[in-house]
């Protein structure tokens, strides 16, 4: 269903819209984990994530009479304001259903960015039904977070950048470490990376205690987490991998890395003071995989993949005090 073209259809798309962000490294990282470590921040991207990514890929392949009548997506933050963005550069309109105790800041920038929101109650709302009572009123077009094939061939475009940037630094060979909820950036950097660097692997990476995809690979179906709340690394929780993720990443996916809350903490902490950057703990979930898990990966270099920078002001407060230095 998806293949190396549509992902390289999906990357002429984003030309000109996307950032291709860099590759960072630190000698001080380097010393952490045993080996070179490369950072691919897509915190740098537009909107703070790679969302913007399958976000554009999704809105720009409909076809102009169907896009015409605008977007509906369901997300409590980054992909929101993804879609928002994409679908006000595309000039549609875009309605947001977002759940009312989603984080202020999240809200307010998806309504800033030009996005109708629709706050729901998700202890007594059915956001589906909500969603699909609006989309059949105003004919609008689901755009989902990550198991759709748009939206997956777009998070691929990374996956192309890391080949590109990986043989430039002259790394052929290395474990690429992907923060994974839904799975959809995985897969996409997955299949990317298998037609363009097939000497770099996937390695999924998790929060502790929603580790489905990890669960799910050794088990070899799809496995659910027994909640979906409570974790600061909420960017990625999802309640099971996708039905179009999984068995892209069941394929071409090494094992599962998980992490503790405290070590992705750590991970924004280091990220911040070595590389500069801000990241948000279900983006720092890989890098410190990468940092604190040496011996669960093989070779001399990594690749960690900073997922997202959207961090409330308290949490990242927190980590640069807990780990200062």
């Amino acid at each position: 269903m998806i293949d190396i073209a549509m992902i390289e259809a999906a990357a002429a798309r984003l030309t000109g819209q996307a950032r291709r962000t860099p590759i960072l490294t630190s000698p001080f990282l380097d010393e952490i984990a045993g080996r070179r470590v490369l950072v691919k921040p897509e915190c740098l991207q537009h909107t703070g994530s790679f969302k913007f990514r399958g976000g554009w890929s999704a809105i720009s392949a409909l076809p102009p009479e169907v896009r015409a009548k605008g977007v509906i997506a369901y997300s409590s933050g980054n992909h929101a304001q993804g879609v928002a963005l994409a679908a006000r550069l595309h000039g549609v309109a875009a309605v947001i259903i977002m759940p009312a105790d989603a984080p202020k800041m999240k809200i307010d920038n998806t309504r800033a960015l030009g996005a109708e929101v629709v706050l729901y109650d998700r202890a007594n709302e059915d956001r589906d039904a909500l969603g699909a009572k609006l989309a059949s009123e105003r004919g609008l077009t689901l755009v989902k977070p990550f198991d759709d094939p748009q939206v997956i061939a777009g998070q691929g475009t990374a996956g192309l950048e890391i080949a590109e940037q990986a043989a430039e630094m002259g790394v052929t060979r290395a474990d690429v470490l992907v923060p994974c909820g839904g799975g959809g950036l995985t897969a996409g950097i997955a299949l990317a990376l298998e037609a363009r660097a097939p000497g770099l692997r996937v390695r999924p990476s998790e929060p502790e205690g929603f580790d489905d995809t990890a669960r799910s690979l050794a088990s070899g179906r799809i496995e659910s987490n027994t909640r979906l709340s409570g974790s600061l690394c909420d960017a990625i929780v999802t309640p099971h991998p996708g039905e179009i993720t999984f068995p892209i990443n069941k394929r071409l996916c090494g094992p599962g890395l998980v992490v503790t809350e405290e070590e992705a903490l750590h991970a924004m902490a280091l990220a911040f003071s070595r590389l500069k950057i801000v990241v948000e703990p279900g983006g720092a979930v890989a890098l410190a995989a990468a940092l604190f898990h040496p011996d669960q990966i093989e070779g001399d270099a990594v690749i960690a993949v900073a997922s997202g920078g959207n961090v409330d002001a308290a949490i990242f407060r927190m980590a640069l005090e807990k780990f200062a230095g």
